[in-house]
């Protein structure tokens, strides 16, 4: 995939010295195409080249998958989730649970379980918790993802868990390149403010070195654009944006209504405050058991 270079913020945030260099480093990498997440699983990187062949077989990602235990077993309890298993027939093999569940969602298990495993890392020994926090609200988005796909688009559901899984990805790069600034975490404001203004083209340029779909790349890269212009039917970047919204506010049902009005996304969807309200409610069993399922 060829696509031009992503936009890199030029303003650092005012501080130290330190702040002034990570930002730095950061605008280097992405200027270089040097953006590869440390530590991330060898099965997640397999998983994802092995199904970048489009004539890939089942047979192939079968014996991928099988390779790494503890994912085969989660691919297993994914496909056997209620979230999945509408019938309630239980599978017991991994073929027939790939098959069940398509290569979007073997994709989606591969991350889940890559960015789980993140935190037993011990070049990131001292971000169990940052890390913990950040899987736990990426698998929100990305179950709610599911649901607001399958509820009120024709997005491709399964896609929209992966962007949900993704949305996040370049907040993860960031998190490991602290490890040598543990000064950054230490002043929330001025971590933040790094997060927001470098996450989203780190994002673009490390969904792009990983040859992911294009509506995936743009969804990351552009779901936090409340006012994004689209023509048509709502889109997997309309779906992300109000995915990300609801489960940033849905905790406080009060106030989704003011941080959900004049949302191009929601209007695209045509959705309303009893709408938000009502898909909290219906789907709550739904994402719960699809965060179980990813292992959160």
């Amino acid at each position: 995939m060829t696509s031009p270079a992503p936009e890199i913020p030029t303003a650092a945030p005012a501080g130290n010295a330190d702040v002034f260099a990570f930002v730095q480093a950061l605008a280097t990498e992405l200027s270089n195409g040097k953006v590869e997440l440390p530590s991330f699983p060898d099965i997640a990187l397999r998983v994802r080249q092995v199904l970048a062949d489009e004539e890939v077989s089942q047979e192939q990602v079968v014996r991928v998958v099988g390779s790494e235990p503890m994912l085969a077993a989660r691919l297993l309890q994914i496909a056997n989730s209620a979230a999945i298993n509408f019938g309630g027939r239980p599978i017991t093999d991994l073929r027939s649970a790939i098959a069940r569940l398509g290569f979007n969602m073997v994709r989606s298990a591969a991350i889940a379980f890559a960015m789980s495993q993140l935190k037993k890392s011990e070049s990131l020994k001292g971000l169990e918790r940052p890390l913990d926090d950040l899987w736990r609200s990426t698998a929100s988005v990305a179950a709610m993802s599911y649901v607001v796909a399958k509820r009120f688009s024709r997005v491709n559901p399964d896609a929209a868990m992966l962007a949900g899984l993704l949305h996040g990805i370049g907040k993860l790069y960031i998190l490991t390149r602290v490890t040598g600034h543990p000064q950054l975490l230490a002043d929330p404001a001025v971590y933040s403010t790094i997060v927001r203004d470098w996450h989203a083209p780190i994002a673009k340029a490390l969904l792009e070195n990983w040859d992911m779909a294009e509506e995936i790349v743009a969804a990351v890269s552009d779901y936090e654009d409340l006012e994004r212009k689209h023509v048509g039917a709502p889109d997997l970047t309309d779906v992300l944006t109000v995915s990300h919204l609801l489960s940033a506010f849905k905790e406080h049902p009060e106030t989704l209504e003011l941080n959900m009005h004049d949302v191009a996304a929601c209007r695209r969807l045509t959705l309303d405050k009893n709408s938000y309200l009502q898909l909290i409610e219906e789907s709550e069993h739904e994402v719960n058991a699809l965060r179980e399922a990813l292992g959160v």
